[in-house]
């Protein structure tokens, strides 16, 4: 034990990083294990797609959506999401996938549904970018539709 302080005196840049890295992979651990909605791989997701009834919301911006998209997907950017819930009350038995560009937007999503009571939400890990990776098939359009 006399060691173990020893170290931590003489390197304590070391122990200070050792102590936050532990830090964030508990907290990391705890949010997850909180989280009432799963992250899901675009593999998965094109399983899910295909058995269920799945209702796909993209939360990227207007021209991000209009890029590229999956097919059938709800452009819902981000910032219009809580004022659009009313829409998609009809959908709070369904599954719902939430996607975005890289899978950072769609977490927040993901807490918003979950919060107003949407029980089976699933955030795309790695996006559009990681849909597109894999090579699954994307959508391209001139308008949004409504």
């Amino acid at each position: 034990m006399d060691q173990y302080i020893e170290f931590a005196t003489n390197h304590y840049l070391l122990a200070f990083s050792l102590v936050c890295v532990i830090f964030l992979l508990i907290q990391d651990l705890l949010a997850n294990s909180f989280n009432k909605y799963e992250s899901i791989s675009p593999l998965i997701a094109v399983t899910k797609m295909n058995s269920d009834e799945i209702v796909i919301i993209d939360v990227r911006d207007n021209a991000e959506f209009l890029k590229s998209h999956i097919e059938d997907a709800q452009n819902i950017p981000l910032g219009k999401l809580e004022e659009r819930l009313t829409s998609l009350e009809t959908h709070k038995k369904h599954s719902i996938i939430v996607v975005c560009q890289t899978g950072a937007r769609s977490v927040s999503a993901c807490k918003t549904l979950t919060k107003a009571g949407f029980e089976q939400i699933f955030n795309m890990l790695g996006g559009m970018q990681s849909w597109e990776d894999n090579k699954l098939p994307i959508k391209i359009s001139t308008k949004i539709k409504e």
